[in-house]
């Protein structure tokens, strides 16, 4: 799906590595992690497929800089990714996985835990307060601003979420606390 997500980006607009970067950093992080070794491998799968192309501009006292385009095989390739029917919700999640098999571990350890998940929550949520001027900053380059609509939808998405997520981690740790009281010597 990262690919599809590099291809909606070139869809507004050649840009760099870099710029892809940057853009997916202030936008579509807030739903999708992708490190920048995984978009840079996934430009080059672009290129490979023919759903993009790219240009060296040569410059002085600097690397030479690279622009990515998507081609029209590429355009045809996300629009067809975009009418797929599969559009459910994938649930695979690290995170849950962990906390599953989390019985293996102190309650000590497990609230220890969860407290570094609520501190870490917060630091992203906090980070969230910047989207909108991210959003009105990027609806500004692109020919169609009522694209940004979408882009405001998922950054909501992603607010409400990480709600919910501060909510259920306050009850794990108020669960985890209350049991530890009710046991004092485990």
């Amino acid at each position: 799906m990262l690919k599809h997500g590099i291809l909606g980006l070139l869809n507004y607009g050649s840009m760099t590595g870099y710029d892809i970067v940057q853009i997916f950093r202030d936008s579509l992080s807030y739903f999708w992690h992708a490190q920048t070794s995984q978009i840079y491998r996934e430009l080059q799968t672009l290129k490979r497929n023919s759903w993009a192309t790219d240009e060296t501009i040569p410059q002085e006292g600097r690397p030479d800089k690279k622009i990515f385009t998507i081609t029209d095989k590429g355009r045809d390739e996300l629009k067809r990714w975009l009418r797929e029917e599969n559009a459910e919700s994938e649930v695979r999640s690290p995170l849950m996985m962990k906390v599953f098999f989390r019985g293996e571990l102190s309650l000590d350890e497990n609230i220890s835990f969860f407290k570094k998940l609520r501190n870490a929550g917060s630091s992203f949520t906090e980070s969230l307060t910047t989207s909108p001027p991210d959003i009105a900053n990027y609806a500004s380059m692109i020919d169609d601003p009522m694209k940004a609509l979408y882009w405001k939808m998922t950054v909501e998405y992603g607010k409400m979420y990480m709600k919910m997520q501060d909510q259920w981690i306050e009850s794990c740790i108020r669960q985890m606390e209350e049991l530890k009281n009710e046991n004092p010597g485990d």
